[in-house]
């Protein structure tokens, strides 16, 4: 036999990581478009008293924000030109901020709170959620009272009513009968809410 073939050296192997660059930084989605973020060529501007001044280009625009040294906001993108107002930006964000808040408190979750009543209730007990009833009225929500029957107490449901019609009569000046007094398994309901 011949000399044989010299055996090749495995080469040393390179590893090759591909650097994805970073991704640009989010702009603020929630707010208008402010300053060099707005790419309409031209615009119609409204300066900072609130005075139309017409029709400029986005650079005319920027100028006579930077002159003032305010922001140049976007606050009608949709029209044609998109209408563009000089103002303080910050000052802008904060009382649309506090506007959102106001309107916030203002809503009232109306929720309904559940009191439990039983047929046979003691007239003390009854006095105490009646205290509670009134309290959840005044306070502006609806008041779900469920009255459970237990075992022969089913066959006496004419008991339960009564109880109802006296709930209904004792509140009659704060709320109203939202739904009457049904059968909902082994327990009748009635929904008052507040007048």
């Amino acid at each position: 036999m011949g000399p044989s073939a010299p055996v090749p050296f495995p080469s040393h192997r390179r590893r090759v990581y591909i650097v994805k660059p970073p991704a640009p930084a989010q702009k603020d989605q929630d707010g208008p478009r402010i300053n060099s973020e707005i790419d309409s060529r031209t615009i119609r501007l409204v300066d900072a008293d609130g005075e139309m001044v017409g029709v400029v280009s986005l650079r005319e625009g920027l100028d006579m924000a930077a002159e003032v040294g305010l922001d140049l906001v976007e606050v009608s993108p949709n029209a044609e030109p998109p209408v563009c107002k000089i103002l303080d930006y910050g000052k802008y964000k904060y009382e649309a901020q506090k506007k959102k808040a106001e309107a916030r408190k203002k809503q009232k979750v109306i929720e309904v709170k559940e009191i439990k009543l039983r047929p046979n209730i003691d007239d003390n007990d009854y006095d105490v959620k009646m205290r509670a009833m009134r309290k959840f009225l005044d306070e502006g929500d609806k008041v779900k009272v469920t009255l459970r029957f237990r075992g022969r107490e089913m066959a006496h449901q004419d008991l339960g009513m009564k109880v109802l019609d006296r709930v209904r009569e004792h509140l009659d000046d704060l709320a109203k009968v939202e739904q009457f007094p049904k059968m909902e398994g082994r327990q009748m309901v009635m929904v008052m809410a507040p007048r």
